[in-house]
């Protein structure tokens, strides 16, 4: 009967960060390699994009330009 007492006034914010430690616990984290290469990806396909819209938008502006004219 203690048990049931003590479960009913266990706040719920500490059993949501008693929760949220026990999952972070079994989170397979990747290793410092695969965060570099990852990040590299990232970062790649990120100018890439970038480029690709940044030449996107010059070619626009350009037609446009010449529909005004």
């Amino acid at each position: 009967m203690a048990a049931k007492k003590k479960r009913k006034k266990e706040n719920k914010l500490v059993r949501y960060l008693r929760e949220t430690r026990a999952e972070i616990g079994k989170v397979v984290w990747p290793t410092r390699r695969q965060t570099i290469h990852l990040t590299a990806i990232v970062f790649g396909v990120t100018v890439a994009m970038s480029l690709l819209l940044g030449f996107l938008d010059w070619v626009f502006a350009r037609l446009f330009a010449l529909l005004i004219s």
